[in-house]
């Protein structure tokens, strides 16, 4: 065991301060600079008193790599190898043993441990690093792990660490005890080369910079790109133009082996140039780098309710994001970056990114909050959340989770318990765990798989991917795997050993996997509309087209796995074949009321349906009551177009409400706009409303901005009306 306080980074400097203030305190809060060693040193600091306590230390990354590469930064210093003293768990994979003391989890992993070790008890601390990032699950971590020391465990230390952190707020929540201490970081000079962070023509003028740049200076050169394809394409592109000079990629994807390239010296001693994703702008210290080139550019997933998909979005970087690559420059000696856009861009950027709980599906979170029983609408179950998760977005959760059998009567079900015991999203989840899977497990566990992955190959098989399957089949079985292909065997393997079976090489029924996404993607399965010109009606309401020459298009049924929506029409590119017979078991008859906007009346009808897929309809002659015309006006308000519109009022509203969560994304402003409204029509709708005569223009004089501030919660009314 090295003497730590003999080491050369500039934590060292405050950890007589932060010992003793964890002697003192359950919760403290290390502000630590850029290049001040908090991820590797602050956890070794208290590696002794985990000896003397038998208690382990937990420390949470964003990122996959950085998780791997911290905790073997630590085993290095320690001298051991990965999985004594120092372990780490990510997905499918851990290095760990009885006698590791500090383990380093993607956040992912520190969920699963909160639902099923609910004391953590045989843990003595959390630390939860970069938390800036403001993950999902570091948001989510910090609000469980709070609960636990408030409830059961108030000798649990947490600890929470980041280079760029609103503190004042967190120190004032959390009653912690704040740290800063410097890094190690020289100046770096900047310079604005470009209009604007353009995406159409990024790669080119990034490319025309890394070899000016390599030609003009001395150093490594890490360049930030927002995904693999950028990656691919500059690197193409500067091939073959920079002697001497290896150009090395680095992204999530990459395989182990290549990543420790990038980070790594050189072991001839070349230049380097790293073309890397945000994964580079924090934890990971890559040798030698005095120049960074910076898009401006990064992608991330957001969550869009109305059409219940996830997209990935490129969009340009916050202030402090471009600030923590730019750092990267000033590690070693001064340094210099170039930003890929103006200084009048600069000043109109937002301050901080957005936290992932305000813009992602929250349908996982809300399944683990289940799984620990907690209610979120239920006061006295109330967590500590740095930001609130937006109500409208639970709503949609909470609706997902309910078609997937996950929860029913706002408690979990046995089937999502089981659910919540697999790594994966809740809809692959109730697609393995479900019985009526049983018969084709194998075939669901490379399907999971494919969905997971990237899809390469959409320009070869269109949107079939029942044809994916019998390639992976195929080439598993003739032991010819192509690179991406490993990877999906990869995880189709992990999944195997999850479930305790064996490989399945065997003809692939277009029918079962069909199926299979029904279970997975209940709201997606979709029935050719009449006249068919490839579109058809999903269960969700929306409608979708297939290309006119796809396999598919000719199908009277199809389940959907992946598609956009642009323009009013969603486009498919990824769906099976569905067999009408095997539909049977998710055909729910119910009784509906409906309301005929023209002519302002109500009538009752007894239907079969999948979702909004009416497959029978009669109509009851009967008076419908107040809870069932309430219910149709919602329908009708989150469906139609016409029935609520803008005004010059509510408009300047939205804006406002726009600047605040620019301003401050910690207070959890909701994206406040028309669809917000409707989304949550079952908030403000009242009964009273919908017994009024001539609804429709009822609806059409309402005060929106009244019924958005209504729906602001009263923290934040209070913020918007001072």
């Amino acid at each position: 065991m090295p003497d730590i306080l003999s080491l050369d980074f500039p934590i060292v400097k405050v950890l007589p301060d932060f010992l003793k203030a964890f002697e003192q305190e359950n919760t403290i809060i290390l502000k630590a600079e850029t290049g001040a060693g908090k991820s590797t040193i602050l956890p070794l600091a208290l590696i002794e008193r985990a000896k003397a306590t038998g208690e382990k230390i937990i420390m949470l990354e964003p990122r996959r790599l950085a998780t791997k590469s911290i905790a073997k930064r630590m085993a290095d210093l320690l001298g051991e190898e990965l999985g004594e003293t120092v372990g780490y768990s990510i997905r499918f994979e851990s290095a760990r043993s009885e006698s590791t003391l500090i383990e380093v989890v993607t956040e992912g992993v520190l969920t699963r441990i909160l639902v099923d070790n609910p004391d953590l008890k045989g843990y003595s601390t959390v630390i939860f690093d970069e938390f800036h990032e403001r993950s999902i699950h570091a948001d989510l971590g910090l609000a469980l792990t709070r609960a636990i020391q408030q409830k059961s465990r108030p000798d649990l230390k947490v600890i929470i660490m980041s280079a760029t952190l609103n503190e004042d707020y967190l120190a004032k929540s959390l009653k912690a005890k704040v740290i800063n201490s410097k890094g190690r970081s020289y100046p770096v000079a900047i310079h604005y080369v470009g209009e604007s962070a353009d995406r159409s023509v990024i790669e080119d003028s990034v490319a025309h910079q890394i070899i000016k740049a390599a030609k003009s200076l001395e150093g490594n050169i890490l360049v930030f790109l927002p995904g693999q394809g950028e990656i691919m394409k500059v690197q193409e592109l500067i091939k073959g133009k920079l002697k001497n000079i290896k150009i090395l990629p680095l992204y999530g994807q990459l395989a182990w082996h290549k990543q420790q390239q990038a980070i790594l010296p050189d072991s001839e001693g070349k230049r380097k140039v790293v073309l890397a994703t945000s994964i580079a702008e924090t934890s990971l210290t890559i040798e030698g780098v005095k120049i960074v080139i910076d898009s401006g550019l990064g992608r991330h997933s957001i969550y869009d309710a109305k059409k219940g998909l996830s997209r990935l979005v490129t969009e340009p970087i916050s202030k402090d994001e471009a600030d923590q690559r730019s750092g990267r420059a000033g590690r070693i000696s001064e340094g210099i970056c170039f930003r890929m856009w103006s200084e009048s861009e600069q000043k109109n950027k937002r301050p901080h990114r957005l936290p992932e709980i305000l813009v992602n599906d929250l349908s996982p979170l809300l399944l683990d909050l289940y799984a620990k029983h907690i209610n979120i609408d239920n006061n006295k179950d109330q967590l500590f959340w740095v930001t609130p998760p937006p109500s409208d977005k639970l709503i949609e959760a909470k609706k997902l989770l309910n078609s997937l059998e996950a929860i029913e009567n706002d408690k979990i079900t046995d089937l999502g318990s089981a659910m919540n015991q697999l790594p994966c999203h809740p809809r692959l989840a109730h697609m393995l765990k479900h019985p009526l899977a049983k018969e084709n497990l194998a075939l669901a566990t490379d399907l999971a798989a494919i969905l997971e992955e990237k899809d390469t190959f959409y320009q070869q098989y269109g949107a079939d991917i029942s044809a994916r399957i019998a390639i992976l089949h195929q080439l598993r079985e003739e032991k010819r795997l192509s690179k991406s292909l490993k990877k999906i065997e990869k995880i189709a393997k992990s999944y195997r050993n999850l479930l305790s079976i064996e490989v399945d090489n065997s003809e692939v029924d277009s029918f079962a996997v069909g199926f299979l996404l029904s279970l997975a993607y209940p709201d997606r399965i979709a029935t050719a509309k009449r006249g068919n010109n490839a579109q058809f009606q999903l269960a969700n309401g929306a409608i979708a087209a297939i290309g006119h020459k796809d396999d598919l298009a000719s199908e009277s049924w199809l389940a959907v796995a992946s598609m956009d929506a642009r323009q009013g029409l969603g486009k498919i590119f990824l769906a099976a074949p569905l067999n009408p017979k095997d539909l049977m078991p998710l055909v729910k008859s119910s009784e509906n009321c409906y309301w005929d906007i023209h002519e302002d009346n109500f009538e009752l009808r007894e239907e079969m349906s999948i979702g909004s897929i009416i497959l029978k309809s009669e109509f009851i002659d009967d008076e419908p009551n107040l809870s069932e015309k309430r219910e149709a006006v919602i329908r009708a308000i989150q469906q139609e177009e016409d029935l609520l519109h803008s005004s010059d009022e509510f408009e300047i509203f939205c804006k406002e409400i726009e600047t605040l969560r620019n301003d401050s994304p910690d207070e959890g402003w909701p994206e406040m706009n028309l669809n917000f409204i409707k989304r949550l029509a079952n908030k403000w709708v009242s009964e009273e409303l919908v017994n009024q005569s001539n609804l429709p223009e009822r609806l059409d004089n309402l005060n929106l901005k009244e019924i958005g501030i209504a729906l602001l919660t009263e923290k934040q009314r209070k913020a918007y009306s001072s």
